[in-house]
């Protein structure tokens, strides 16, 4: 699994990369392209201002010449910073045969437009030709044409496309590193979810996440904290389940047990009473059962007035049997005492805990008193055993050095207790006593209104 996610955060990752650079070829391309033509442009320009400059200093040279019937001597063109190389002249007459210079043997079509414009400009063949007339007055003498190869514009314009690229190029890494960058942000809390996904999947719900600033991923991660959260309650809350199921089942099915075998030894008993006893206990373990599905599902049965009567009736019938068959006596009291608001459900099994440890690991007669306490109804517990100085039954695994302990029953008990607004606390660790105490609920004065008078 982890090498999947781990593939997945590599996928992303290229993706991220991928569009990154994607996204700058494109802007490059977008805005390149008519820049590469604009620069072109460019170099066409500067050329033919070039080529004009030229002619214009030729044609200030030669007017005289010209005018007066002589051939013109030109000098060499000289180079200069930022013009283009390579540019020749050439001197015509107004019939288009060459006087002097570098050009062809007869006018071209640049040398004859001259004649009627003050510029004729273009391309021919492998050259950049410009061509302006001479004039002396109103009377044309001569033409005055300048050229240079087409490669050296190529040349220019080359040279600045390939730093275009070359800049180009540059934007592209520094798009890749960046992309790789915020791969490497986006994908890292990725992975993070990841590992912590796989140990959620291994078992571990105590996991938590590390917080990015992605408000995005963060959502995430808050999500799959808190479906660890409620994962782990609800693993916890089956654990505990099944320890005090199995706990507090043992019970009642002991009793049943107890029961049925009686009625086995007793060929001769009726058998419909044997039956009857059957059923009420089957309806206790089933009311028991209700009550531990509903503590594992963090449910609480509504308060009522708790019945003692019907409380310590059930406490009779459940427990005498169990008591008695080895051979110790039950003896409850209190059935009027203070009333107290509680879930019957929670009252009965934290009973059910306290008998079942007196009756495990304690000795002699158990008995159950309710009595009032002030402000709260108590019911003891108690044995004719006792506990060690110093040792707490709620947190040791053993009462005894050579009994298994009742610690776990012990805590649901006292977790009940706290639910219902009460405590369980040990109250003498010889005789063993344990004292419930819950909220107690007074009835309330009437109130006599005042008398008529007379």
């Amino acid at each position: 699994m982890i090498l999947s996610l781990f593939g997945h955060t590599l996928s992303v990752r290229r993706r991220i990369v991928t569009l990154t650079v994607l996204a700058a070829v494109l802007a490059i391309t977008l805005f390149g392209a008519p820049l590469a033509v604009a620069v072109a442009k460019f170099h066409e320009g500067n050329s033919t201002h070039d080529l004009e400059r030229v002619a214009d200093t030729v044609v200030l040279g030669v007017t005289g010449d010209l005018a007066n019937g002589r051939i013109p001597e030109l000098r060499p063109v000289k180079a200069e910073e930022g013009r283009i190389r390579g540019i020749r002249v050439a001197v015509y007459t107004p019939t288009g045969r060459l006087l002097a210079g570098n050009g062809p043997a007869s006018e071209d079509r640049f040398v004859r437009e001259a004649h009627y414009t003050d510029m004729a400009t273009g391309i021919r063949d492998d050259e950049v030709v410009l061509a302006v007339p001479v004039l002396s007055g109103p009377s044309l003498v001569g033409v005055v044409r300048a050229a240079h190869p087409r490669s050296e514009l190529d040349a220019k314009i080359r040279l600045t496309w390939l730093k275009m690229i070359a800049l180009g190029g540059i934007a592209i890494g520094a798009s890749w590193l960046i992309g790789r960058r915020i791969a490497t942000r986006l994908a890292r809390p990725l992975e993070d979810l990841a590992a912590t996904a796989e140990r959620l999947g291994e078992g571990d719900f105590t996991v938590r996440t590390r917080r990015t600033g992605v408000r995005e991923i963060d959502q995430v991660a808050e999500a799959l904290d808190a479906t660890s959260e409620r994962i782990g309650e609800t693993l916890d809350r089956e654990r505990t389940f099944s320890s005090d199921a199995s706990h507090q089942l043992r019970t009642p099915l002991t009793g049943l047990r107890l029961q049925l075998e009686a009625a086995l030894e007793s060929p001769d008993r009726d058998p419909y009473a044997t039956i009857r006893d059957g059923i009420a206990s089957a309806d206790r373990l089933e009311r028991t059962i209700d009550d531990l599905l509903a503590l594992a599902k963090q449910t609480r049965a509504p308060r009522a007035l708790l019945d003692l009567g019907k409380l310590f009736e059930e406490v009779r019938q459940t427990w005498h049997g169990l008591l008695a068959g080895r051979g110790r006596a039950l003896r409850i009291s209190g059935r009027d005492a203070l009333p107290a608001r509680a879930a019957d459900a929670a009252v009965r099994q934290v009973l059910a805990v306290l008998l079942d440890n007196a009756a495990t690991h304690g000795r002699g007669t158990v008995s159950v008193l309710a009595r009032d306490a002030g402000d709260a109804l108590a019911i003891d517990v108690s044995d004719e055993g006792a506990i060690e100085d110093g040792r707490d039954p709620f947190a040791t695994v053993d009462r005894t050095e050579d009994h298994e302990g009742n610690g776990i029953g012990l805590r649901l008990a006292r977790s009940l207790a706290e639910a219902e607004g009460g405590r369980l606390r040990l109250t003498s660790p010889a005789p063993t006593t344990f004292t419930l105490l819950l909220p107690a609920e007074r009835p309330s004065p009437k109130e006599e209104g005042p008398g008529l008078a007379s």
